[in-house]
């Protein structure tokens, strides 16, 4: 089983080899097929990573030790469930963004393809690499790709746009490598699991030291996150690159997401004094405004775009929030919001360009100053018909928004609202609940959930009944349209289909709050730090 956790690296080089020594593909329909070959590969090994792992030991993890090296002397990567959800999450969402670019997108600019399978392989590489310096290898590979991505297609706002996120991840990596230096002349080691095992007989000189690389780390993983104040970079480059590069973004702040995830449940979360107290805080503190900024953004976005990058940051700070709480019931929901949020948003970036094929944006724009200002020349008569005959790609459109409205919302009965829902149940049945972090929480997650659906309903308005064209000649493309409904049917089925998921989620939950099973499985037995 250990070999499988080198495959989902494997296979989206092999496809960036393969594309770089064959052609970018532009107009060439079998390399096209080729590589939607290799990301279904992909997917299906990940759904087979997930399988393995959901009928082994809760405390089961693939570790593989590459070229044999002694641990933790060597590079290992560690597939366990927590590193499994987020593969197949990334998988599922790369698979769709390629299909939709398929169409057309893909032939914008050169070495499109290679350029994707590179950003999954780093994403991929960054959810199961077990030490920090290849954690900063393959967010150096991911974040190289994309900066290529964020100026597919070129455009004045979108190059833009990509300097400016360009610059600050630059400065991001330079804040992970100092931190990383740090940790290692404190601690001797890289990785994660050792690091958990040495940190408690850190010597008191060095205790300084070692907090404060880790806060300049912290930093670095909050800027990939999108955590406020740190997230200036995100909305104008979501919104900017082209939709299927969007749509595969959003699982990008969801590794800054992770990296928090795992350091703080192995190194900190169980360790007692005022440095965890103090952890707390600040996650606690930046995931409310996170969230509060993220709806306010929502709420005051006219283009569908511009929402969902707004909508990226509400689920940054919901994340956030899960952590500092550092309750397994509460990050069992957490996981769970993780995996719907993250296909719901690549749907809305997919859909939002779909909506621009059959309504230009000038519509858009003069639909939301009619909603405003009116038209005083719009006179109807009594007798004249009100309602509105919706073709049916025009309601197939009106459903997709709709689904895509209740998940991000939090409404039941779909995904969104049951991810919640086990958080806010986890956080006032936990121990000494519940106490002023729990209201807090209960009120970021109703209030925010009550803006973005202001937000979305306004946008629906707008788009689905102020300025849809009356002739109803809309034209959808099957590669296009076929991406966002499956994104979305997943979504609908992860709430059918609740328990089993909650269930799996809940004993990923169990295991990374109990980091003694991550290091028993990673570190040789019967040594001393």
């Amino acid at each position: 089983m250990n070999h499988i956790a080198i495959l989902p690296i494997l296979i989206p080089m092999a496809a960036a080899v393969f594309n770089l020594i064959g052609g970018d593909g532009r107009s060439n329909r079998r390399i096209i097929g080729i590589n939607i070959g290799f990301s279904v590969l992909l997917l299906l090994v990940s759904i087979l990573l997930v399988a393995v792992l959901a009928q082994s030991d809760t405390a089961a993890a693939a570790v593989y030790p590459l070229g044999n090296w002694p641990v933790p002397f060597g590079i290992v990567l560690v597939a366990d469930r927590l590193a499994a959800v987020m593969v197949l999450t990334t998988s599922i969402l790369s698979l769709a963004a390629l299909i939709f670019a398929s169409a057309r997108w893909h032939s914008r600019g050169t070495n499109f393809f290679p350029l994707f399978h590179a950003l999954v392989m780093g994403l991929n590489g960054a959810f199961l690499t077990g030490d920090l310096f290849n954690l900063f290898v393959f967010f150096e590979l991911l974040l190289a790709a994309s900066y290529g991505l964020a100026l597919h297609g070129g455009g004045r706002n979108r190059v833009r746009a990509a300097m400016h996120y360009i610059v600050i991840n630059l400065v991001a990596s330079f804040l992970f490598l100092i931190g990383v230096a740090l940790i290692y002349g404190t601690t001797g080691t890289l990785n994660m699991a050792d690091i958990a095992r040495a940190v408690p007989h850190i010597a008191a000189d060095n205790v300084g030291l070692f907090e404060a690389g880790v806060a300049v780390l912290g930093i670095a993983f909050l800027i990939k996150a999108g955590s406020w104040p740190l997230h200036f970079w995100l909305p104008n480059t979501y919104s900017s690159a082209a939709p299927p590069v969007a749509a595969l973004f959003a699982i990008m702040t969801k590794v800054g997401f992770y990296a928090i995830l795992r350091l703080w449940t192995l190194v900190f979360a169980n360790q007692t004094g005022p440095e965890l107290a103090f952890g707390q805080n600040v996650l606690f503190v930046l995931g409310i405004a996170t969230v509060a900024y993220g709806s306010v953004g929502a709420l005051s976005s006219k283009a569908l775009d511009r929402l969902a990058s707004y909508l990226i940051l509400v689920s940054a700070g919901t994340l956030l929030l899960a952590v500092a709480y550092n309750v397994p019931g509460v990050t069992t929901g957490a996981l769970y919001y993780v995996v719907v949020a993250t296909l719901a948003a690549g749907a809305l970036f997919l859909l939002k360009d779909v909506i621009d094929q059959v309504l230009p944006a000038e519509a858009q724009i003069l639909a939301v100053s009619l909603e405003f200002y009116g038209d005083e020349e719009d006179v109807i008569d009594e007798d004249q018909e009100v309602s509105r005959s919706f073709p049916a790609a025009a309601t197939l459109l009106g459903w997709c928004f709709a689904i895509a409205a209740l998940v991000m919302a939090g409404l039941p009965p779909l995904s969104g609202f049951l991810s919640k829902f086990a958080m806010l149940s986890a956080a006032f049945n936990a121990p000494s609940a519940p106490t002023a972090a729990t209201w807090w929480i209960t009120g970021a997650l109703i209030i925010s959930g009550l803006f973005v659906l202001i937000a979305m309903v306004r946008n629906g308005i707008n788009i689905f009944w102020t300025s849809l064209p009356d002739d109803g000649g809309l034209a959808l493309r099957p590669l296009e349209v076929g991406p966002i409904m499956v994104l979305l049917a997943l979504c609908v089925l992860m709430a059918v289909f609740a328990g089993p998921a909650l269930s799996y989620f809940a004993d990923t939950a169990q295991f990374i709050h109990s980091p003694q099973n991550y290091i028993d499985l990673v570190l040789p037995k019967g040594e001393t730090p």
